[in-house]
This record gives structure tokens, C-alpha cells and sequence, in this order.
């Protein structure tokens, strides 16, 4: 049986290289900016955070493999792979906005076991593996109490990339902003799967995510005591999809409310 800490060891090393990468980064002019779809861009910073990422990750465990937009469900079938996302966020990065990540998922044998992600702007770590815990740098942490959807605060992203699912997110959220305290959108999933975990969000949702948005902050989550699973209730998480995240209770609540609003 592999050591899921150390695996998580080796994701913190490699955020961590990550995150020193982007803040020593000069911000790009918005003319070199590369538009990989619509309203999502790419630039040199992210291509050059994740060269050195995968080989830390790679020289750390040798015959594991690195993957980010190209995955597929072969390649998660490995014995070891890293899920990586090296700027979540990239948008808020290009504007000085201070809500970016490094997030990095490690999955054994096609199954989810351990996760970092690096808050770059506040260099905080959350990092969990399988049956450890989930931790904030050194202080462990938990899902929210929240139980009464009129206290709660719940995080989304909007479908910036798919606006085939705009209605449809526009329904959900009305009906989720109807009954909530108060709704928030600070433009990282990895950071907001981060903040459920850490229980300061109830819960979470958004459409059309990629696994690399998302990998790492289900590991977080659940060893944090809370439910992550896909908008039918699914927890098959490692596909593009729908994603709804939160402590037990809320995550219930809200997945019921947003089948009833869709």
C-alpha cells in the first residue's frame, strides 16, 4: 500500500515551486495573451509554471504522469498520475486580482487519494490525503455546521466557458439566491473547494468544470467531512461536469434545489 502522505509531500513541494514561479512573474500585456476558448486565456506564465511543476512531480516518483487539459479517461487508469492545474484562476492573475491557485490532485490506480492546493496571494496550503484529514497549513479543518440554507453562504462560478449553460445557471441561480444569505464568486474553483473544506462556504456549485479545476479540492473536502459529488449525485468526479460541493447537509439541500431549478 502506497504512503498517500508522501504523495502529498511531493504535490506541496511541486505547488510550492509553482507558486514561488508566479509571484516572481511579471504580469503579461493583455496583447500576448492567448485565447485557448471562449473568455478562457492562456499565456507563458501558465505554460512555464507547469513545466516546472511536472518535473518536480516526475523526478519525485518516477513513472508518474502529469496531466492537465489532455485527459482522458486512459490516462487516469495509471498507477500514478497528477491531475494539475498550475494557475487556477488565470483570469483574476492577469488583473492583479489576488484569487489564484496552484492546485494539484494525485490519483493511484484510478482512484482520487491526495490533493494540494497552494493559495498563492495568501501562501496558505490546504493539502489532504486519503483517510488523513484535511489540513490548512498545520491546522486541520472541517466542513461547516450550517445546516438552515437562510444562514448559509454559498460559493458558484459562472459558465464563462459554456454559455450553452447559462440559462440553465441563471435558474439555479435564482432560486439558490432566493433562499440563501448570501452568494459569493471569487473566480477560483480549487480556492473555493478550498474555503468548503476549511468551512468558511457552506457549499458550492458550478457547471461545466474540467478535472483539473476540481481534483484536488474533492480530496480536501471529503477527508474534511463533506460530499462532493456530480449534479445527478453521481461521485464518478473525474470528467468534465457538473460539480456540487459542500458539508452533508447543505450539499443535499442544494443539490435538490438546483434539479428543481434546472
Amino acid at each position: 500500500m502506497r504512503n498517500y502522505n508522501n504523495l502529498v509531500k511531493v504535490a506541496a513541494a511541486a505547488a510550492c515551486r509553482g507558486a514561488a514561479f508566479l509571484r516572481a512573474a511579471t504580469r503579461p500585456a493583455s496583447d500576448t495573451w492567448t485565447e485557448k476558448a471562449q473568455h478562457d486565456f492562456v499565456t507563458e506564465i501558465d505554460r512555464g509554471c507547469e513545466a516546472l511543476i511536472a518535473e518536480a512531480l516526475t523526478s519525485a516518483v518516477p513513472g508518474s504522469r502529469v496531466v492537465g487539459e489532455e485527459l482522458s479517461p486512459e490516462l487516469v487508469s495509471g498507477d500514478v498520475v497528477w491531475i494539475v492545474d498550475p494557475l487556477d484562476g488565470t483570469t483574476n492573475f492577469l488583473h492583479g486580482f489576488p484569487e489564484y491557485a496552484v492546485s494539484i490532485g494525485c490519483v493511484v490506480s484510478g482512484a482520487l487519494c491526495a490533493g494540494v492546493v497552494h493559495d498563492v496571494a495568501r501562501d496558505v496550503v490546504y493539502r489532504a490525503a486519503a483517510g488523513g484529514g484535511a489540513w490548512m497549513n498545520d491546522v486541520q479543518v472541517q466542513v461547516s455546521e450550517v445546516a438552515e440554507p437562510k444562514r448559509a453562504l454559498i460559493a458558484t462560478g459562472f459558465p464563462f466557458r459554456s454559455m450553452e449553460h447559462l440559462e440553465r445557471y441563471l435558474r439555479q441561480f435564482a432560486a439558490v439566491a432566493r433562499t440563501v444569505s448570501g452568494i459569493r464568486r471569487p473566480g477560483s474553483a480549487a480556492l473555493d473547494l478550498s474555503n468548503v473544506a476549511a468551512g468558511r462556504f457552506d457549499a458550492f456549485w458550478e457547471l461545466g468544470l474540467a478535472p483539473w479545476d476540481i481534483a484536488a479540492g474533492i480530496v480536501l473536502i471529503r477527508e474534511a467531512g463533506g460530499t462532493v459529488t456530480r449534479s445527478d449525485g453521481s461521485e464518478d468526479v473525474l470528467a468534465h461536469g457538473d460539480i456540487v460541493a459542500g458539508n452533508p447537509r447543505m450539499h443535499e439541500w442544494l443539490l435538490t434545489l438546483l434539479r428543481q431549478a434546472s
